[in-house]
């Protein structure tokens, strides 16, 4: 049996007299015993990681060779984004609840006035005809990303806070008014995928909190009729759906990237030809070391490599979902929810993408695309909902 020692957790506080502030703030913070957390979870986020890592270098490595004369410079880079990602990582998981709830409005802010940023000259960086980025010096970030953590933050607080009257319409309007201004930002931007996630994320949520069946139905309909409409509006939009029904007719142009993910995959087979082994990689497939990354899974694995990857994160919503029905607290459950996910939704949606079954949108591959601001949210969440699990264990 374990001892005392390693079954409570160890909590910081400040010496006596210390500011008011200060031991507030280190009241937020339990550290626990290493054995806490979910071994399935962080397990399983570890083997997808490694992989990443595996693959990053296995499809930048001619790519960064042509664009900087450094092989591994793109690996190199990938490494300092995981050591982020496990920093912000470990920083959550020794969140208490408490941390957590005071922290969903400030960040919420944060996150959404770096969205915002975007359009500051000489803050916000353009790249293929898309302004999404924020530069400071040699870090650049994709607030899209942070935006959609932030989201599941202050839908886990509004909507614990008003459980008991989901059934209202007047009480759901906040949360679709929100989550609706930060899409209509996405878009303009534009950012189609970010969109899509974070409105898919919001009825999740309101479905796991119990807001009314045909309040949802009526405001689906909505949300899809606005989604298509803005869809229209775009003409490389439309492009991207005529590639997804017929890329064949489209072989030269928009149906190119799906038809050399086709043959990635034709080429993998069962097992796959062998790690480092992948033709599409060598500059065929666009976007192989971030949104297309499955692809080359696909070829080098075969359909047994790409089976394990989705084992993988159906693993991670499994033991989320397990954690947030867990979990008595109303915001912890919901949080728990809106995490997993999160992370479960968008790793499906950027599989379905690659392997044809959607249209194609820019979501990287949770823990495996190559990516900073998508690994560190990506491990934030892995973060918190290690810290939400060691509270379901110590009960």
């Amino acid at each position: 049996m374990p001892s005392a020692a390693r079954s409570n957790p160890i909590r910081l506080t400040t010496p006596r007299g210390a500011g008011e502030g200060l031991r507030s703030c280190f009241e937020h913070f339990e550290i626990a015993a290493p054995l806490r957390a979910d071994p399935w979870l962080w397990g399983c986020a570890a083997a997808l990681i490694l992989l990443g890592l595996m693959m990053v270098l296995n499809t930048t490595y001619f790519l960064g060779l042509e664009k900087t004369g450094d092989p591994f410079h793109f690996f190199e880079r990938q490494l300092l984004n995981l050591a982020a990602g496990l920093a912000v990582m470990f920083f959550a998981a020794q969140l208490s609840l408490r941390g957590l709830r005071q922290m969903a409005l400030p960040l919420m802010v944060v996150v959404a006035v770096m969205l915002l940023a975007v359009w500051v000259p000489g803050v916000g960086i353009t790249r293929g005809g898309a302004r999404r980025w924020l530069k400071a010096g040699p870090i650049l970030l994709e607030p899209s990303e942070l935006v959609k953590f932030g989201s599941v933050f202050f839908l886990a607080r509004y909507l614990s806070a008003h459980q008991e009257s989901l059934h209202l319409p007047k009480i759901l309007l906040p949360a679709f008014a929100v989550i609706g201004v930060l899409a209509l930002i996405l878009l303009k931007q534009p950012d189609f995928g970010a969109a899509v996630m974070l409105t898919l994320v919001l009825f999740t949520m309101l479905f796991v909190a119990g807001a009314d069946a045909r309040h949802l139905a009526v405001a689906g309909g909505a949300a899809l009729a606005a989604l298509v409409i803005q869809a229209g509006r775009r003409a490389y939009r439309m492009r991207r759906l005529s590639a997804f029904l017929n890329p064949w007719q489209t072989a030269q142009s928009s149906g190119f990237q799906l038809i050399q993910s086709f043959i990635a995959f034709g080429a993998g087979g069962g097992w796959g030809v062998g790690l480092g082994a992948s033709r599409q990689k060598m500059f065929y497939l666009p976007q192989a070391h971030t949104d297309f990354v499955f692809a080359v899974i696909g070829e080098e694995f075969g359909v047994a490599g790409a089976l394990a990857v989705i084992a993988l994160f159906i693993t991670i919503l499994v033991r989320g979902m397990r954690i947030a029905r867990r979990e008595p607290d109303p915001f912890g459950s919901l949080l728990a929810v809106g995490l997993t996910a999160l992370l479960s939704l968008q790793a499906f949606v950027n599989m379905a993408v690659v392997t044809g079954l959607v249209p194609t949108k820019g979501l990287p591959l949770p823990f495996l695309s190559y990516g900073g601001t998508s690994m560190v949210v990506s491990l934030a969440a892995v973060g918190v909902l290690m810290a939400l699990g060691r509270r379901s264990g110590m009960r």
